[in-house]
């Protein structure tokens, strides 16, 4: 890893991506620990693999995995997704790996937050903390360390200058307690190169680790345009918190004044099997290159869903991967994958 100058990245002239951009890679972590899965982990390896394969067939994957599991890893992901050893805690590689950076004159970067666990919710996670910056060493990529404490779930880009992001994550005193709402926007355009914050209230579930990732509730599309979450449970205490997040994007402009065109898409209620953490996000998809994978839950809305989603891209093929034995640990698709800019 080189050594990133001390001027943070938006005044270095790099910016993060829009995820439907051209990726060099994909890149995964994986599960290995039986305290954190249970008699489910030779399941959720199964669903890991499933995921990086259908990804592989539009772009290269690289499952990361502590040196004594590496092996045992590539052997279930088979020979389309390379494997790399290095030591990690768990396998969320969203919220523990850095923010891919690039700059019109071809030089890449990185971004990363101080990683505390989600707030503290789990033991063991020092070796996630350093995840970032191994990896960028791996890479020859100069790593940007913000002051934050934050997770990579907890933001999503538009590519043009526009953040989303949640007040229930980022401003959670689990994370950063006492900071402003105006220093934590001034610090997410800093590290991902950005010029407006956008937020939503976020989820107040106690069951959700991860406080109201956005990745779990909204995601740009294209430029304008937000798929959210939305239209649970009829009468659940959920439905209300979804129609809050609807409400804070009306009349709402991206950092180039266009008001944004909202497309609503149901969440996987139907499939929750009575657990405080399941994610039942379909909008928890990964964007490769010509490709769309996304969840399904063998639930009536899967289909719906799809069919969304290939609306709103409809450049890419979409395709479907049971999730429920990754969902059973609070994440989806998008929660166990990054993407590298090419």
């Amino acid at each position: 890893m080189r050594e990133a100058s001390t001027v943070a990245p938006l005044e270095a002239g790099f910016r993060m991506p829009a995820e439907w951009q051209l990726h060099a890679r994909c890149w995964m972590a994986w599960p290995d620990r039986p305290d954190l899965w249970g008699e489910n982990l030779a399941d959720t390896q199964q669903a890991y693999a499933r995921v990086a394969r259908a990804i592989a067939r539009y772009e290269p994957v690289t499952m990361i995995a502590c040196p004594e599991s590496v092996s045992e890893a590539a052997r279930i992901c088979g020979s389309d997704v390379d494997t790399l050893a290095l030591p990690i805690d768990d396998a969320w590689l969203r919220d523990t790996g850095p923010a891919f950076l690039v700059r019109d004159d071809g030089a890449r970067a990185a971004s990363a937050w101080h990683f505390n666990a989600w707030g503290g919710k789990f033991s063991r996670f020092e070796r996630d903390a350093k995840l970032a910056e191994r990896l960028c060493a791996h890479l020859d990529l100069p790593l940007y360390r913000a002051d934050l404490r934050l997770e990579g779930g907890a933001v999503c880009v538009d590519g043009e200058g526009t953040i989303l992001t949640t007040e229930s994550c980022a401003l959670h005193p689990n994370r950063n307690p006492g900071v402003s709402r105006s220093s934590v926007e001034r610090e997410l355009c800093d590290a991902l190169g950005g010029e407006k914050v956008i937020w939503l209230p976020g989820e107040f579930s106690v069951g959700d680790c991860t406080d109201g990732h956005i990745d779990g509730l909204a995601c740009f599309a294209r430029p304008g345009l937000i798929l959210l979450e939305t239209l649970t449970e009829p009468d659940s205490e959920r439905a209300k918190v979804l129609g809050e997040n609807r409400l804070a994007l009306r009349g709402v402009t991206d950092a180039r004044g266009r008001e944004l065109e909202i497309v609503e898409m149901e969440d996987a209620w139907q499939a929750n099997p009575e657990s405080d953490t399941f994610c039942a996000s379909y909008i928890n998809f990964y964007v490769a290159n010509g490709g769309i994978v996304m969840p399904a839950y063998d639930a009536p809305g899967d289909e719906p869903a799809r069919r969304i989603v290939e609306r709103t891209f409809p450049n890419h093929e979409v395709v479907q991967i049971d999730v429920r034995k990754i969902a059973i640990g609070g994440g989806g698709i998008h929660c166990i994958t990054q993407q590298q800019p090419a």
